[in-house]
């Protein structure tokens, strides 16, 4: 994979996070029925995505931040994303080429014994203050030799870098399917 700067792929992702928070702020202010709103029975409502979002928040949060904290790598300018990396994060970006990906029935909200109600999106507000949190922490190491672990299996890691843009672009992903869940066209999402 191609090197890249460290420094961007990080502005880059601040950015993108808090592009993430405005499009969370500006669901805040729609009506609770409208947030909870299913489009049809297999599908999440505002709500349901960003349980679902919460949901990877609490495994990769304290994730990330304990290996920046046990990591010996001092930061680099350069990012080299690993070929596995780079195919997850790329298959989470939201875009003209996404694919749609099955959940794990854990992690769909659907399956979850809570309600879905106005708590879920003050808490994805606060996990996305904590996100930032988190990549300003992260120039301070190597993001390419410190290496994550992965919420499907302990058999996998990722490096960090590849491991931020999947968290930030799954959380985009799923911000613009509640949006879609809306049916309200006035948010920007882009």
């Amino acid at each position: 994979m191609q090197p890249r700067s460290s420094e961007e792929l990080l502005t880059k992702l601040r950015e993108r996070t808090e592009q993430n928070i405005l499009i969370a702020k500006d669901l805040a202010s729609m009506p609770d029925d409208i947030l909870a709103r299913r489009p049809d029975a297999e599908s999440w409502s505002a709500l349901d995505c960003l349980a679902h979002l919460n949901h990877y928040s609490e495994y990769y949060h304290p994730e990330i931040k304990k290996r920046i904290n046990a990591s010996k790598h001092v930061a680099e300018p350069v990012f080299t994303s690993s070929r596995m990396g780079n195919y997850f994060a790329n298959g989470m970006k939201p875009g003209k080429d996404m694919k749609q990906i099955s959940t794990f029935k854990s992690a769909n909200p659907i399956n979850f014994a809570q309600s879905a109600d106005r708590s879920i999106l003050n808490t994805f507000l606060r996990d996305q203050t904590e996100l930032l949190e988190l990549l300003d922490l992260a120039s301070e190491v190597n993001l390419t030799k410190t290496k994550t672990g992965i919420s499907i299996t302990n058999l996998i890691k990722l490096r960090l870098g590849d491991t931020l843009r999947v968290v930030v672009y799954h959380n985009w992903r799923h911000l613009e399917q509640a949006v879609r869940a809306t049916n309200v066209n006035t948010i920007a999402v882009s």
